[in-house]
């Protein structure tokens, strides 16, 4: 599909600016090329601009200006709700702009927003750091650090560097994994939900729901993975749950050698290119009762690809908290439990059962929720609050301080109609039920 748009009338550029207008032989493959989700949008930004230095992106503000447009980022990235592609906007896409480098004095890694978690790995691995960037292999860490982005153990401008402080390697990366059928559902996700709130904070605790090739029906896989300076502490952190997974295991082990680029290839298999994707989450209360609430998502799942999860989000929600050590944060919001679904197909034929697994679940979680991880939302599709009142107050009151005329857009709502408002911090179903 192509817009029907007229293009505004173009300022003067300067000569070989990385500029894709409408009409241009390559603007589609520049407007949503770089898209994960394979649900292209229909929205068509005024032009394209790849830059590969600061003055290209100067440049490209003062262009939306100019044309009395809106300005958009791409770092790159999942970005479901394909969050940079807008109408009346000048999009900048930063899949060019490259930029590394580690000052060995003090070990904080410079990088550009582009730079994917893997990446970022495998070129620190030589120096014995690491940065726990988000779980995907792909996922940029421009979208993934703004948006308070999970990553492993666990504005209104445009940021073109991230200092970002490494931390020493992991010794030893031990995983164990217990799958269950599902008729031991519930038992497996009663067990690990009570099991993680005390257990080590080295270690990541993750359930997913999901269909495992060569086996019939849905089963859950219970996983966690531990970063350790040497395989006996990793053995002795993953001891107490092999000790106490309950029986009717189909597969399981124990603490076997992984890595984290081992660690990022099972993340790009579960997380395939070239699909469809419908995603939505939340946090859910922590005196709720979770395996009543999510249960039903993890024995009934729409496509072969398509997937549930939970994630521990304890101990570290509850250190952080007592300690107000997540006043500053964009992950502001956390209880112990972290759910998410994954929707994926084919064809468009499949959406309208993804999205009412979407929908039927997410109805059943929402009252037992404080609100929801951006990453991981599509506010298009449900509204609901994703910081603490005061941390969105504040980012709301910077927007508007310092870019009063909403020329970078923000987060995309029903009909991309935020502007320079802002998108609102609340529950769609409060103005609903009335509710304060």
């Amino acid at each position: 599909m192509t817009s029907t748009q007229p293009s505004p009338k173009r300022p003067q550029l300067p000569p070989a600016f990385p500029i894709y207008w409408r009409d241009n032989i390559a603007y589609e493959r520049a407007r949503v090329g770089r898209v994960f989700n394979y649900r292209r949008p229909d929205r068509y930004p005024v032009a394209v601009v790849e830059p590969i230095n600061d003055d290209h992106v100067v440049q490209a503000v003062k262009l939306a200006k100019d044309l009395n447009c809106r300005v958009s980022i791409r770092s790159g990235g999942h970005s479901w709700a394909s969050w940079s592609v807008r109408d009346d906007a000048v999009l900048i896409d930063f899949g060019r702009f490259h930029f590394l480098s580690l000052n060995k004095k003090n070990n904080v890694l410079t990088v550009s927003p582009n730079m994917t978690g893997r990446l970022i790995s495998q070129l620190l691995q030589p120096h014995g750091r690491w940065f726990p960037g988000g779980h995907c292999p792909d996922v940029a860490v421009g979208g993934f650090l703004l948006q308070g982005g999970m990553g492993w153990n666990c504005f209104p401008a445009i940021v073109t560097r991230f200092h970002l402080q490494t931390l020493p390697a992991p010794g030893f990366v031990g995983d164990s994994m217990y799958l269950y059928p599902t008729e031991h559902t519930r038992a497996a996700l009663d067990w690990i939900i009570k099991l993680s709130p005390g257990y080590d904070a080295d270690t990541e605790i993750v359930a997913i729901g999901n269909y495992i090739p060569g086996l019939e029906g849905p089963h859950t896989a219970v996983r966690l993975v531990t970063f350790k300076n040497t395989e006996a502490e990793a053995r002795a952190a993953l001891k107490l749950a092999d000790e106490t997974a309950p029986p009717g295991a189909v597969m399981r082990w124990c603490c076997e050698t992984s890595s984290i680029l081992h660690q990022y290839d099972i993340q790009h298999a579960a997380n395939p290119e070239g699909h469809r994707y419908h995603v939505d989450n939340c946090y859910i209360d922590n005196d709720a009762d979770v395996v009543s609430l999510i249960e039903k998502s993890f024995t009934e799942i729409p496509t072969a690809k398509s997937f549930s999860l939970w994630y521990s989000m304890a101990p570290g929600s509850r250190r952080n908290q007592k300690a107000g050590e997540m006043k500053e944060m964009a992950l502001s919001m956390q209880t112990d439990h972290y759910y998410a679904l994954y929707a994926v197909c084919e064809t468009p034929a499949q959406d309208k059962e993804c999205i009412k697994w979407l929908n039927d679940n997410m109805n059943i979680v929402k009252y037992h929720s404080p609100g929801a991880y951006l990453g991981d939302s599509d506010f298009q599709r449900r509204q609901t609050k994703y910081w603490t009142d005061e941390n969105a107050a504040k980012l709301m009151y910077l927007r508007q301080k310092f870019d009063p005329a909403g020329r970078i857009a923000g987060y995309l709502n029903a009909g991309d109609t935020s502007g320079a408002d802002g998108l609102a911090n609340q529950h769609d179903w409060v103005s609903t039920m009335n509710l304060p």
